[in-house]
């Protein structure tokens, strides 16, 4: 059917298409069922389409994937159309699912602490698979990721969080009531943590650690700075061949690897990668170094010294 692609390639594209669609209809029974019934913005562009849906009666999904072409034009522009790709993907799926699943399902009218407690869970557990296989769903976190490119200044984490606290706030005023904005913050935080849990693991200061040779170092490297992780240039020579060479080593989530592996092969189909295990990973992007591990080091390099 397709002569010219690998096998192994167009088993993980249907591998990551079939990601993408099982993590959209999940995350899709999360707004239909629950949020957008209970009058609970979940943050990011569904938010914003949730609140649209109740004042204007718009399908939630079909205004999600509008106001996501210009940010996709946007991220094209900045960034290229090969990290993109994956994102442009995912969020058809999730608009067509939110409005198909609408159609499908009944809504949960009940107690709104149930509401905001179940439509986090399901909605982490529906962006976790679309995240573990390299992809986003558009909307907050590309934003984020353009406007970090310009303010350095502030890490996508607090932007994320800066677009998703005005989302909220912005609920309080469309539903006119202050407790669908606290849900809301429920929601989230429900959503983040599970989030974190599936994909980071308990310690969310563990992920994988890639050491990279290919010929086309530069352009990997480019690619992986724009992802928003670090990259360390080792220099290195071949026990047999005595050529001099570089070795690229990069921290990243375990999610993330997916995403790195597909930027390398795509610039070196015969790149050669060691992916392992870091049982801690602690600095800027992971976990913070807490003052307990400040206080031990110290302690450490003052024995050293006596």
């Amino acid at each position: 059917m397709f002569p010219d692609v690998p096998k192994g390639k167009i088993i993980k594209i249907l591998k990551d298409n079939l990601f993408f669609l099982a993590g959209s209809l999940i995350y899709a029974i999360s707004v239909d069922v629950f949020a957008a019934p209970n009058r609970i913005a979940p943050g990011g562009i569904t938010g914003i389409c949730t609140m649209i849906n109740y004042v204007w009666h718009w399908p939630i999904g079909m205004t999600s994937l509008l106001f996501n072409i210009p940010i996709f034009i946007w991220a094209i522009v900045e960034i290229g159309y090969k990290l993109v790709g994956k994102t442009i993907v995912a969020t058809v799926f999730v608009s067509v699912s939110i409005d198909v699943i609408a159609k499908m399902l009944p809504h949960y009218t009940g107690e709104k602490m149930l509401a905001a407690l179940f439509g986090g869970l399901i909605e982490g557990i529906g962006l976790s698979l679309v995240f573990m296989r390299g992809g986003t769903t558009g909307g907050t976190d590309m934003i984020a990721r353009l406007l970090g490119r310009r303010l350095r200044s502030f890490s996508m984490g607090k932007l994320m969080l800066g677009i998703d606290l005005v989302v909220v706030l912005s609920s309080a005023v469309v539903y006119h009531s202050i407790e669908s904005a606290l849900y809301a913050v429920i929601a989230i935080f429900v959503s983040t943590r599970l989030i974190d849990s599936i994909l980071y693991g308990t310690d969310t200061g563990t992920g994988k650690l890639l050491f990279i040779i290919s010929t086309a170092n530069d352009e990997i490297t480019h690619d992986i700075l724009e992802m928003d992780r670090g990259v360390t240039i080792l220099k290195s020579r071949g026990a047999y061949s005595g050529r001099e060479g570089e070795v690229l080593l990069c921290a990243v989530r375990r999610y993330e690897v997916v995403k790195v592996k597909d930027i390398v092969r795509s610039h070196d189909k015969d790149a050669f990668m060691i992916v392992g295990e870091a049982g801690e990973i602690s600095g800027e992007g992971f976990r913070e170094v807490k003052a307990e591990d400040k206080t031990l080091k110290e302690l450490i390099q003052h024995i050293k010294k006596k």
